[in-house]
């Protein structure tokens, strides 16, 4: 799998980029690499990437930005941001960007292939017997493999995270899933960030749900949360 994997790799700190390049590449990643975002904008309009990592303080153009551009184009490859910032404004607000992921500075190579590789394992599945590739959802229609939420005429573009966590919502039919379960399945990580993470993907889910009044996204607090279709 990842021998095959083509990675955008943005980062502006000379002597860590070349340390994770070169191991990213031991490892057999395919690294195309920038150090300021114009550059990596560019990139990103001519290629298609299996996975983006960026840096969020960039020459240029900042890594939030270079996000959303990304997100405009493709509103499927996996964003993993790479970032000093430590405070969870400032990761809830990557999130909400678009990204899917972060890791923040000082991180391990081995923490960073293994998220790496959780989202290439993901985003190269192929929908099975007990995944039905359409599903009704009140008025909604769920588009599995496509990735998609459809309401009458119109269709919204999920990314793999959100489709997964649709998906897992609705194989609950109508039953708690405690937040470490979500966690540890989608996630494979249980710490307080990517609890904060999560709650930022339910309030896209609900969003993109609201014109269904029978849907209801309940959230149990201290507990989990239940998808239910009233009739």
């Amino acid at each position: 799998m990842s021998s095959k994997a083509k990675i955008l790799y943005v980062e502006d700190d000379e002597a860590l980029s070349y340390v994770t390049r070169e191991n990213l590449e031991l490892r057999g990643f395919e690294i195309d690499y920038s150090n300021n975002g114009e550059d990596a904008l560019q990139k990103s309009l001519k290629n298609r990437y299996d996975i983006c990592l960026l840096d969020v303080m960039l020459p240029k153009l900042d890594g939030y930005t270079l996000a959303v551009k990304i997100r405009e184009r493709d509103e499927n490859v996996p964003i993993i941001f790479l970032t000093a910032k430590s405070a969870k404004e400032d990761k809830i607000q990557g999130l909400k960007l678009g990204a899917d992921d972060y890791i923040t500075k000082p991180f391990s190579i081995e923490e960073l292939v293994l998220k790496i590789e959780v989202f290439l394992r993901r985003s190269q599945k192929t929908p099975t017997n007990r995944t039905p590739n359409y599903t009704n959802l009140g008025k909604y229609n769920f588009d599995y493999p496509g990735q998609l939420l459809k309401y009458e005429s119109q269709s919204t573009k999920l990314t793999y995270k959100e489709t997964e966590l649709l998906l897992f919502l609705i194989k609950a039919d109508g039953t708690v899933v405690r937040r470490e379960e979500i966690l540890e399945q989608l996630w494979s990580d249980n710490s307080y960030f990517a609890g904060r993470s999560l709650d930022v993907f339910i309030s896209r889910l609900r969003k993109y749900l609201k014109d269904d009044p029978n849907i209801i996204l309940e959230n149990i607090h201290g507990v989990g949360f239940r998808l239910i279709v009233e009739i």
